[in-house]
């Protein structure tokens, strides 16, 4: 197939299989180049091969364990100095299913790392160049325990609480320089992320289990209509509206001179 003209180039974190799998697919029929990047380098170059010969795009390989410093600075670098990178797919993650305390605090460790940590940098490394640049887009992949954190282990809840508020955090900052920034919050998709948590996706029920072609298919759709956050499986977009209306509106009192009302009273029994 021959290309057209690319809209720039799309890196990819997680892109071996699963959600990051599908959006190379979708990003490159849209037209972009790709740089995918995850451990697995025989899965990579697959895929690399697959979407090339189908949609003529150029596709790059990066193999790198984003736990790894030097990998992570690796792909910072690229971030910083590909003058062609207009999208940043921050997918990358590990989930946990285990209750705190029966969890590994070292395997904890490692998933803010790989959820917290290296989104941080990798979007940290990638904004500046959008601005420059006068435009970009970053798609940070959260999470329903994000705003839900009591479904699941906590800490996986607090990672994906930690990048639905720097996603609005980025939003906020970076409006008035023409840089998207859209928070994905999937509930549970059928991916090995379950598997590797300890609770494979088959033995959730399967009414609550999008696929990910799906899942993916509505966060672009998502992204078109200009939404900060997308949940694909939510019905009514009202609600969502709702939740974040009653945000704002906390906002003005949270911070003031004196304490609430109901403090003092309590304060001066």
């Amino acid at each position: 197939m021959t290309a057209s003209s690319s809209k720039g180039s799309a890196l990819i974190t997680g892109a071996s299989s699963g959600i990051g799998a599908v959006y190379a697919d979708r990003l490159a029929r849209r037209g972009y180049d790709l740089i995918l990047v995850a451990r697995n380098r025989g899965r990579l170059d697959d895929l690399a091969k697959r979407l090339n010969d189908e949609t003529g795009r150029t596709v790059r390989v990066v193999a790198a364990d984003l736990n790894d410093k030097v990998d992570l600075g690796r792909i910072e670098t690229l971030l910083r100095t590909d003058a062609g990178m207009t999208v940043l797919v921050n997918n990358a993650g590990v989930a946990a299913v285990m209750p705190l305390l029966n969890s590994d605090v070292d395997a904890m460790d490692d998933m803010i790392t790989l959820n917290v940590r290296a989104l941080t940098r990798l979007t940290y490394a990638a904004a500046p160049g959008f601005v420059t640049r006068g435009g970009g887009t970053i798609i940070n992949i959260a999470s329903v325990v994000g705003i839900a954190p009591e479904s699941l282990n906590g800490v996986y809840g607090a990672s994906k609480a930690y990048v639905i508020a720097l996603s609005q955090s980025l939003h906020k900052e970076l409006a008035d320089k023409n840089v998207r920034v859209q928070a994905v919050l999937p509930g549970a998709t059928a991916t090995d992320l379950w598997a590797k948590a300890g609770r494979p996706v088959e033995h959730l029920p399967n009414e609550i289990v999008m696929s990910t072609g799906d899942m993916v298919d509505a966060a672009l759709a998502g992204l078109d209509q200009g939404e900060l956050v997308t949940i694909p499986a939510l019905p009514d977009a009202a609600d969502w509206q709702a939740y974040e209306a009653a945000r704002q509106k906390l906002l003005p009192n949270l911070s003031r001179k004196t304490p609430a009302e109901r403090y003092r009273a309590r304060a001066a029994a």
